[in-house]
Formats: structure tokens, C-alpha cells, sequence
């Protein structure tokens, strides 16, 4: 029923955890993998992987994020597509109601919302949390649509909603790459609530500011120059 799209860079830590965490969801799925070319060993630990419900995909080089996603989406065959990362973050135990609104005829395009979910008041106010606050506000501003958490991971889409989006994100600019042109396109974006267990740059959280700024930039030419 799902396909599940992982990109990988520099994870070796945390990929195999993942992947069972994936695995352990127990829906019909295939777990696409696009490693971005890492070069801590996430490589060389995908490539000793033999699981029919697998399918790894080796870039030779970092590209980035965006990237990576959008070679996973070639290999789609599934009816619904989930984009996980490759960290811990999130669970894939948020699956089932992730997918729930679209197997219901609810949606074609659902994303998670941390912001949604009880006791996130104890993540502390950091530059990440002022940052996420800022995104969706720009977001809901220029384009006109009400959603609580527009950096979210969890993004999941009928397979040919997400085949059908041109995309041309590289790095981090694939949240709001696709968020304004599925604004603008008139898709209702459908939010449920998911876990978040946040880790910070010491634990190999790779987004900076520096990142935060692109995705202002990709919104404002999304919204007025293409």
C-alpha cells in the first residue's frame, strides 16, 4: 500500500534503527532508500542489506535532501508515498493515521504536525522552533491556506499527487517547494498530529539558518516569479 522514501546522508548511527522501526509498521510497503553520498559507512551498511521490501538507491555524490527525494519517486510503485528521514525524530508508529485520511477518501495529501500533539510544549524555544513558527506563518500568508507545522517531516501523498508535481529542489527547499505548489495547484493539506523527538547539531541535525533563509527565499519565488 505505502512507499516509504528515505534519504540518507552520513547516518550510519541511526539507518539500520530505522529501517526496522519502518519495518516494524505493519502495513503493506516498500522502502525506497536514496543514499546521497555519504561517506561515514551509511554506504557500505545499505549495500550488506537484502530485503525484498527494500529498494536502495546510491547517488555518488551529495546532492542533497530534495535531491534524493526526487530520485526515490521514480521508484514509486505504491499507492501512497511517505517521506521519512533517516534520523529518529519521528516515528513510524504515526503511520497509521498518517495514511488514514487518504485510505478514507478524506485527502489526497496529508502532512504530520508536531504542533498538534500534546507535551510539545516541552521542547525548548530555540532557533529551530522560532524558525519552524516562522515558515508555516509565511507559508499560510502567501498562499492563503491555514496548516500549523509546513517544515514537518511527514509529508504523504496519493502516488500520483507527488508524480505529478515538477520539482527542483536540491537541499532542505523540498518542504517548501512542494508545500507552495501544492498550494497553488488547490490542494486541501490535510493535518494530523505525530511524535517528535528532537535532536540538536551535536547529534548530526544538519539544517542551519542558513537553510531556514533558503526556504524563505524558495516560498517568496514560488509565490511570485514562477
Amino acid at each position: 500500500m505505502i512507499s516509504v522514501i528515505i534519504p540518507a546522508y552520513n547516518e550510519r548511527d541511526s539507518i539500520e534503527e530505522i529501517i526496522s522501526r519502518v519495518k516494524e509498521i505493519g502495513i503493506s510497503k516498500e522502502i525506497i532508500i536514496v543514499d546521497d553520498g555519504s561517506t561515514d559507512g551509511t554506504r557500505q551498511v545499505l549495500e550488506g542489506m537484502h530485503d525484498p521490501e527494500i529498494k536502495v538507491l546510491f547517488h555518488e555524490k551529495n546532492y542533497g535532501k530534495g535531491h534524493a527525494i526526487r530520485t526515490a519517486i521514480k521508484a514509486v510503485t505504491k499507492d501512497i508515498v511517505i517521506i521519512q528521514d533517516a534520523d529518529l525524530e519521528y516515528s513510524p508508529r504515526d503511520y497509521p493515521a498518517l495514511i488514514k485520511p487518504i485510505v478514507s477518501n478524506k485527502a489526497e495529501v496529508v502532512y504530520g504536525s508536531r504542533w498538534l500533539k500534546k507535551g510539545l510544549n516541552k521542547v525548548p524555544f530555540n532557533l529551530f522552533r522560532f524558525g519552524r513558527w516562522l515558515l508555516t506563518s509565511l507559508t499560510n500568508l502567501l498562499y492563503g491556506i491555514n496548516i500549523t507545522d509546513e517544515p514537518c517531516c511527514y509529508k504523504v501523498f496519493k502516488k500520483e499527487v507527488i508524480k505529478s508535481i515538477p520539482l527542483e529542489c536540491e537541499r532542505f527547499e523540498f518542504c517548501p517547494e512542494i508545500t507552495a505548489k501544492l498550494a497553488r495547484r488547490g490542494y486541501k493539506i490535510y493535518e494530523v498530529p505525530v511524535s517528535y523527538d528532537p535532536r540538536g547539531i551535536e547529534d548530526g541535525k544538519k539544517i542551519t539558518y542558513r537553510d531556514g533563509l533558503e526556504a524563505v527565499a524558495t516560498l517568496l519565488k514560488y509565490r511570485f516569479w514562477k
